[in-house]
């Protein structure tokens, strides 16, 4: 009998011969045959993990985690007009959704407005289209805002579109104290990542956190930002790069907020994360668990907070989109199921599960439906949820959230060494990490050291038919003809004078968000506010990093 694990490992070589094959995660962290309590030498147990609902919170934000309420089912919904989105959510919502997430298209995630000619071709196709209030009235009809909790993933306009989803409330009668959801708001991993930006990133932090201060003091239920890792990892990045440069962000966001005079303990209890869950079921799981103990300590630590809701990382997951095949795209239910299962056990707040046919299109009522019931069925029929974090004290799991949590510190303090997440991304520092995890795993993909399912591995011959959503030309018509209706009918003298406002508070460098609400109120455009607010900030060209 073997006395410890590298006698085991010695004699296991001998008895099976030496193992050529190197065993990996995703992201390539090596992983060894067997972990033994020898892994775990220096680990304390009460420092690392302590217990659910307690500091540094491995083990969950909640005492009671899904045994008191299970994780939110937000479902990412937008395409075509607001009526095709408003019956989305709807249907959605009768099918056991409890939560909604707002996808908008290009042209507004750039705020550009539907007649604008570089949107033409765009508009309603990847997601809704909101030029203004009169959409945003339409896509949340007979919807009540006091009821149902509401994500929208938008950023450049973020303070536009979370004015007109105020101004909807004061219209169904609700307070913005009474709102209840998170409006996406983070345009440092814009700059990273996903590439849509308009201002450079100075003036883009400051309408980030105009948006922070306005709602600490009038929608104190309102998650101001949710910082984005989703979004680093769809770019190619490893799940610690991801992890690293999400909570390097998430710095940046509370330095802004302390700089800008507000009290921590005030603004930082609403800040809300958003992470991808990838296939590699433990290295996620390890993720999400280093991601609440590195948080907690550096809140309490590093920024000196008392409350302890402001050392609590909540989060919502999506599973990967990047991981999803046009190649027999009915396994991306089998690889979806497995990444929500990893959220699930990692702890998170909400959680959207992709739908199997996004690869080819958007998702349609049966697919979304499926995706729907991949988290009813784990909720009810797998049994994850009845003890909490069920994966604590295991040799494997807690070592590799330790190394997780270790590479993630290295990062962020190279970029702290950097002076900040914004001085490294105007080094195009992340940009060019990301690039190179990505090169590496396409890499090991195309040399088979990496084996995706049906695509260089276990292919086949054999078309699948399958019906797609197709968003057609005559969306775009009538969300012009809105648009034409809404400019024709609306106050233009009052407008212009709103927007006079707006430049002026803009130049005299103060919140935006008084301003912009009241420009929304009265159907200015999103492409005319966006418009003025280039004349003052101008417009951010990437620089091309290699």
């Amino acid at each position: 009998m073997s006395s410890s694990k590298s006698e085991w490992n010695n004699n296991s070589d001998e008895k099976v011969g030496k193992r050529d094959k190197r065993f990996s995660t995703v992201s390539d962290l090596v992983i060894d045959p067997l972990y033994s309590q020898e892994d775990q030498e220096n680990w304390n147990p009460d420092e690392e993990l302590g217990f659910p609902g307690e500091y540094p919170y491995t083990r969950g934000v909640h005492p009671t985690m899904y045994r008191g309420r299970v994780w939110t089912m937000r479902m990412f919904a937008g395409f075509g007009t607001c009526e095709d989105t408003n019956k989305r959510f709807h249907y959605l919502l009768d099918q056991g959704g409890t939560g909604l997430s707002v996808a908008f298209d290009f042209p507004t995630l750039y705020g550009l407005d539907s007649d604008d000619p570089r949107s033409r071709g765009e508009v309603g196709r990847c997601g809704v289209a909101i030029d203004t209030l009169a959409d945003m009235e339409s896509l949340f009809d007979k919807i009540p805002l006091d009821k149902i909790s509401t994500s929208m993933t938008i950023n450049p306009p973020a303070a536009i579109l979370l004015a007109m989803y105020i101004a909807v409330g004061e219209k169904q009668g609700v307070s913005s104290d009474q709102l209840r959801g998170t409006v996406q708001n983070d345009m440092l991993k814009e700059f990273i990542a996903q590439k849509t930006w308009v201002f450079p990133p100075g003036p883009s932090l400051k309408l980030v956190t105009d948006i922070v201060e306005y709602c600490t003091l009038n929608a104190s239920k309102w998650n101001t930002i949710s910082i984005s890792g989703y979004h680093i990892r769809e770019a190619g990045s490893t799940a610690v790069q991801e992890l690293a440069f999400t909570i390097a962000d998430g710095i940046a966001y509370v330095q802004s907020g302390i700089d800008r005079g507000l009290n921590v303990d005030d603004f930082a209890p609403r800040l809300s994360y958003f992470f991808n869950s990838h296939n590699d079921l433990f290295e996620e799981v390890a993720k999400f668990r280093a991601a609440r103990r590195i948080w907690a300590r550096i809140m309490k630590e590093r920024f000196g907070a008392k409350n302890p809701n402001s050392w609590k990382l909540r989060f919502h997951t999506q599973t990967a989109g990047c991981s999803l095949t046009a190649q027999q795209p009915l396994n991306n239910i089998v690889r979806t199921t497995v990444q929500g299962l990893a959220a699930i056990i990692g702890g998170t707040q909400s959680l959207h599960t992709n739908s199997y046919d996004e690869t080819l299109a958007l998702p349609t009522e049966e697919s979304a439906t499926i995706a729907v019931r991949t988290q009813q069925i784990i909720a009810e029929e797998s049994g994850v949820i009845n003890t909490i974090d069920p994966l604590a004290g295991s040799y494997f799991v807690e070592a590799l959230t330790n190394e997780v949590e270790k590479q993630a510190l290295d990062y962020i303090k190279i970029i702290d060494d950097m002076g900040g997440m914004l001085r490294a991304i105007e080094r195009g520092y992340p940009q060019r990490e990301i690039s190179n995890a990505a090169y590496h795993y396409q890499k090991q993909i195309e040399t088979d050291e990496k084996i995706v399912v049906g695509v260089n591995a276990y292919q086949s011959d054999n078309k699948m038919t399958m019906s797609l959503l197709k968003i057609t030309d005559e969306s775009e018509r009538h969300q012009i003809a809105r648009l034409n209706k809404v400019k024709a009918e609306r106050d233009d003298k009052a407008c212009n004078a709103l927007m006079a406002k707006l430049i002026e508070d803009a130049k005299a460098d103060l919140n935006l968000m008084p301003a912009i609400l009241n420009c929304v109120r009265s159907y200015c455009t999103v492409g005319e506010i966006i418009g003025a607010l280039k004349a003052i900030y101008g417009e951010y060209t990437d620089p091309g990093y290699l």
